[in-house]
């Protein structure tokens, strides 16, 4: 058995919010030392990326549910370039009245601060070279860092022959500080939120575009870290995405020589987090074997189920926008209207949230409570999602807008929403199941649900935003039901004060030429 993951635990309970920890933080955002927003290398020469991507006319509710176009022949240029724009790409622009300016992009991030990266592992991708290669979402490059193929390598380090098969392998990484500036320690979830939500754009792009997409979450830390060139401790490899049809097999090479390139300072100093460093260290799996070992954990049972379940609509998996428009339009909705939401589209977001995640670790670590304040044909109340049967199991009932407001860190959103989503995890059974490791795993889950159930809102015409919460008191709100659990993540979900799409006054910017 897969030993309990105690330096997890107590990372969480350090780094757990209450009304008295946010209110004696005393931190300060030193903004003449804000970092970078893109990483940059700046002794390698960037390959400009074609100016036309895929418009994605699937559904965006059936590209979430695993639906899309036929298997192409191979992995192309374009359709990597079209994977990339739609979970890391530039979408929209706010200018401030004093000249500032930021960047949003296609998935959301904490803080609009966007420290996670994706590399390409890549070997047969029509119009590409062999290698690994960065890219940079603010001049839409990609910049090698390896010649050879990699694939083998990369495959041996996940304990799976896929990566050594499929055409390109993108691996998502995060960079502490960028996060930490203003997070601090609590960013270690926020690496596994954002990197989470990120691949619920990159799992639904690569369906639509049939590239059959596979996730996985356990590999060997130093020997991706060592392939990508990065220390793995100010930035962290977080998870593994294999694309592409199947390919003969990459040929077996000698273990990868270490590289180092130049990049742009983030910023002048950099202040490290050492309770993120203790928290993924400890998480690390050392050898293949190991990563055998660790996949054999097994999901806790979930919670049984009450009397009496509330059936939702069926979901209809070809309503609503096209996942390329919907990815376009995505923002994180900053306020709501307080106007309900219909039980058929509140159940269609609940569905997106729970399929199926390809991947090779089973997901179910995470359960969807939720206070409903307004959704048509559905009382005022609290409830549990059970994903199997597609009903919600009432927990109570009353007008709860005032107490998820300030389960929410006392934020308006939370409790002006139609519906909150709340994200627990039975967290100390799945340490016994998964490690140290499990801990990943809760965040990432629960990031990914949050990020389906934003692309599903904007589908629809409504909106969402994810939040941050006191732990401690989330549970409370849930008892008895939820006790065991610990909260995980929070999404907000309603119709925005507003059109859905121009959120926050931001300007769109075009797409690269986009082809049907």
């Amino acid at each position: 058995m897969v030993p309990t993951g105690p330096v997890a635990r107590r990372y969480h309970d350090l780094t757990a919010h209450s009304p008295d920890s946010v209110r004696a933080s005393g931190h300060e955002l030193d903004w003449e030392n804000k970092p970078f927003p893109f990483k940059v290398y700046t002794d390698i020469p960037g390959l400009h990326l074609p100016r036309e991507i895929d418009v994605l006319a699937t559904p965006a509710l059936a590209a979430i549910g695993g639906e899309g176009a036929a298997p192409p022949a191979g992995l192309t240029l374009a359709a990597l370039t079209s994977l990339l724009y739609y979970m890391a790409g530039v979408t929209k622009r706010k200018t401030y009245p004093g000249g500032g300016e930021v960047l949003f992009r296609a998935a959301a991030s904490t803080g609009a601060l966007y420290q996670t990266e994706v590399y390409v592992v890549a070997g047969t991708v029509e119009g590409l070279p062999p290698g690994v290669h960065h890219f940079c979402p603010g001049d839409f490059t990609l910049r090698r860092l390896r010649g050879e193929d990699a694939r083998a390598a990369l495959a041996e380090a996940a304990a799976d022959a896929t990566p050594g098969r499929r055409g390109a392998t993108l691996v998502l990484t995060g960079l502490v500080w960028r996060n930490s500036w203003k997070y601090r320690a609590r960013t270690y979830r926020h690496l596994f939120w954002d990197g989470g939500t990120m691949l619920a754009n990159a799992l639904a792009t690569a369906a639509a575009l049939g590239l059959a997409p596979r996730l996985f979450t356990g590999f060997v830390d130093a020997a991706v870290h060592r392939l990508l060139g990065i220390d793995g401790a100010r930035e962290v490899a977080l998870a593994l995405l294999s694309v592409g049809p199947e390919t003969p097999p990459a040929a077996s090479a000698p273990p990868p020589a270490p590289i180092e390139h130049a990049t742009l300072p983030l910023s002048r100093h950099v202040v490290d987090e050492p309770l993120v460093a203790q928290a993924h260290a400890a998480s690390a799996l050392a050898t293949p074997e190991d990563v055998v070992r660790w996949r054999a954990g097994r999901a806790p049972v979930p919670t049984p189920a009450g009397a009496r379940l509330i059936a939702l609509p069926p979901p209809d998996p070809r309503a609503g926008r096209a996942l390329g428009e919907t990815i376009q339009r995505r923002g994180s909705t900053r306020s709501f209207a307080q106007t309900p939401l219909g039980v058929a589209e509140l159940g269609a977001a609940l569905w997106a949230t729970s399929r199926p995640v390809p991947g090779d670790v089973p997901t179910g670590l995470v359960d969807i409570y939720m206070s409903a304040h307004a959704v048509e044909g559905l009382p005022p109340g609290t409830y549990l999602y059970r994903r199997d049967a597609h009903a919600l199991d009432p927990l109570d009932t009353g007008e709860f807008r005032r107490q998820a407001a300030f389960l929410c860190l006392e934020q308006p959103l939370g409790g002006d929403a139609a519906a909150t989503l709340f994200f627990l995890s039975p967290l100390d059974a799945v340490l016994a199941a998964f490690g140290e490791r499990g801990y990943r795993l809760v965040n990432l889950e629960a990031g990914l649900a949050g990020g389906r159930a934003y692309l599903a809102a904007y589908a629809l015409g409504f909106g969402a935003s994810g939040l941050t919460f006191y732990d401690a008191e989330v549970v409370r709100f849930f008892l008895p039901r939820a006790a065991g659990a610990d909260a995980i993540f929070v999404t907000a979900l309603g119709r925005a004060r507003g059109a859905v799409g121009d959120v926050l006054g931001l300007n769109t910017i075009a797409a690269p030429t986009r082809r049907s």
